[in-house]
This record gives structure tokens, C-alpha cells and sequence, in this order.
């Protein structure tokens, strides 16, 4: 398969530097590290808010750094966690005195490490809190995680952590609000193709030209079922009815929609899927607030896509239409 690098051992490296040449008044790298910070990290007086895990999903996470978002990014591997130590220097760059957020989806290796890492910079005196995301509602238990996986809703999470954080809340705080949204976000995507590593230069998994894989995990992992193609309105109502059944949602409630793009899906067909997910909430009596459709949590070159439905209120809808400023995510 044909890609746009040069060493495979050095891709992560090398996008980091190129991320920071993009943005260099907006991110700095921690010097020896995988680490993106925030150009003006620590923030004085305000809680510091992080994420990281494996490379290959971007604009997650590091895209999210900025104002009313993240504090820090830690890039592991292609799908793979970053270690405890790169873990314990981002957050030690992003606490400002305030205490540090970390917002972990949840995968064996990243759950282990954040927690190793927060574990280490709570030794030195610092204080540290911890939610685990796991909006995904396909599968319950899987070759990486116990329990669902965290998915696209991680995004959603960042933002009204981060908005919180940016108010001056106190980590407690920043930390409900941002179990608020695990609570009330639900998860699932599907695959028309693999994604192809680096490394590996070949498809992950095998799937037929007529075949489509429904419950897909961000790293490959298998779904749920793999069936024959259908077409986007067939695809979209077995997603959004199966996220849907998961969330229980009382008629009348509004909601914050996204549409997410796996890594190589055009936008033009993102927005025919929005369009049946759109008619379908309103089947269902629910109102959307806000739709996002785009590439925001992504698996390489995937092929496919992902539908979250988070449930929102007057608090939850303050802190997602909050200012941020991210090279991913802007909102004024």
C-alpha cells in the first residue's frame, strides 16, 4: 500500500515535528518526548486537562490542544499507549498548581499507564483526577479493553472538561462535568475497509469488496457482525438505532450529534449519513442542539465511519458551545 512516508519507525516522530512547524505559537513538544503541551502550559490558575493514546487516530488527541480544550497530548506508537513516564511528563507540564484532569479512554494500556503515571506525579505532591471513556456501545469486553471501549464521545468529553477548566472550576468540578458526558454518550461506527499500519504496510483485517464490518473498533477490532454492503441509510439506522437503544432517551431531549469520519470516508457521504441520523431523531422525538460532522477521531485510512448521540442539557450545552481554539476544533 502506498503512503505518505518515509521511515515507518519514524512517522510519529516526524508528525509531531510537523505539527508543531504548523502551529508553532499554539503547541510546543516536551524536548526527548512524544508530548505536545500547550504553547502557554501550565495556564496559571487553572486546571490542567490531558489525554493521549495511540497515534493513528489523529486529529485525536493532539489536535484538541489549546483554548477551552486540552493542556497536554501524550502520542504513543501507531495503537499504542503511550508509556507511564512520557504520561508523568505531560502532566507535570499541564499543572499549573490547580490539580490535572486526565481523561483516559478506555483501553488496558492506556487505563494502566494514565493510572501508573498519575500515581507517580501524585507522589511528588500533585493532585490528579481521572475519568475513563467508554461511550462505545457495540461491544462490551474485547481483545483490548474490559468493559466498552472510548470512542469518538472522547471528544465531546474534552470540550466540556476543558471549557469547565477554563471557567477557573476547581478539579472536582472540571471532573463531574466531564463524567457527565460518559454518562450520557453513546458510541458506534462501522467499516467499509480496513486501515493499513505503517509498519505493516497491508490491511489490518480481511474484509470482502461486498462485505462491511458494523461495531468496529478504532484499532480494527472486530465488530459485531460483518454482513453485505448496505446502502447509507441502512447502515446509519443500524448504528443510530443500536446507540440509541443504549442511551433510552425520553422523548423531547436534546441532543449533540456527530458524525465521524474513519480516516478515509469523503465528507460528501458523512453528510448523507447525517442527513438519515438527523431524520431519525426526529422519528424518535429528539431535538437536535448541534450536529458535528467531520474527521475527529479517526483509524489511519479507514474506511467508514462512527455515529455518537450525547444527551445534553442547559450545563452540558454551556460548556460544549464554549469558546475553544484548536487547530481541529474551533468555536467562537
Amino acid at each position: 500500500m502506498k503512503k505518505l512516508i518515509n521511515d515507518p519507525d519514524d512517522v510519529v516522530d516526524e508528525m509531531l515535528d510537523g505539527m508543531v512547524a504548523a502551529y508553532p505559537d499554539r503547541v510546543r513538544r516536551l524536548d526527548g518526548t512524544n508530548v505536545l503541551v500547550r504553547a502557554d502550559a501550565p495556564v496559571d490558575g487553572k486546571v490542567g486537562v490531558v489525554s493521549g493514546g495511540g497515534s493513528g487516530h489523529e486529529p485525536t488527541h493532539a489536535g484538541y490542544l489549546g483554548e477551552g480544550m486540552l493542556d497536554g497530548a501524550a502520542a504513543g506508537e501507531v495503537f499504542t499507549s503511550p508509556t507511564a513516564d512520557e504520561l508523568e511528563e505531560m502532566i507535570a507540564a499541564a499543572d499549573s498548581g490547580e490539580g490535572v484532569l486526565m481523561v483516559v479512554k478506555n483501553y488496558e494500556g492506556d487505563v494502566m499507564n494514565f493510572e501508573t503515571a498519575g500515581e507517580m506525579v501524585e507522589m511528588e505532591g500533585a493532585e490528579v483526577a481521572e475519568v475513563v471513556v467508554n461511550d462505545d456501545v457495540a461491544v462490551e469486553d474485547s481483545l483490548y479493553t474490559s468493559g466498552r471501549r472510548g470512542v469518538c464521545g472522547t471528544i465531546l468529553v474534552h470540550k466540556a472538561a476543558g471549557a469547565k477548566a477554563a471557567e477557573g472550576a476547581a478539579l472536582e468540578e472540571v471532573q463531574r462535568v466531564a463524567q457527565k458526558v460518559v454518562d450520557n454518550v453513546g458510541t458506534m461506527g462501522m467499516a467499509l475497509t480496513s486501515c493499513v499500519t505503517p509498519e505493516k504496510g497491508e490491511p489490518t483485517f480481511d474484509l470482502g469488496e461486498d462485505e462491511i464490518e458494523l461495531g468496529i473498533g478504532i484499532h480494527g477490532e472486530p465488530g459485531v457482525e460483518r454482513t453485505d454492503i448496505m446502502d447509507a441509510d441502512a447502515i446509519t439506522e443500524e448504528l443510530t438505532e443500536t446507540v440509541l437503544d443504549d442511551l433510552d432517551l425520553d422523548e423531547g431531549q436534546e441532543v449533540v450529534t456527530i458524525v465521524n469520519g474513519m480516516g478515509g470516508t469523503p465528507q460528501m457521504e458523512l453528510f448523507v449519513v447525517n442527513r438519515k441520523l438527523q431524520e431519525m431523531l426526529g422519528d424518535h422525538g429528539l431535538e437536535t442542539w448541534d450536529a458535528w460532522v467531520g474527521d475527529y477521531m479517526t483509524s489511519l485510512d479507514m474506511m467508514g465511519c462512527s455515529i455518537t448521540v450525547c444527551a445534553v442539557d442547559d450545563e452540558l450545552k454551556e460548556l460544549l458551545g464554549a469558546p475553544a481554539d484548536t487547530p481541529a476544533l474551533t468555536v467562537r
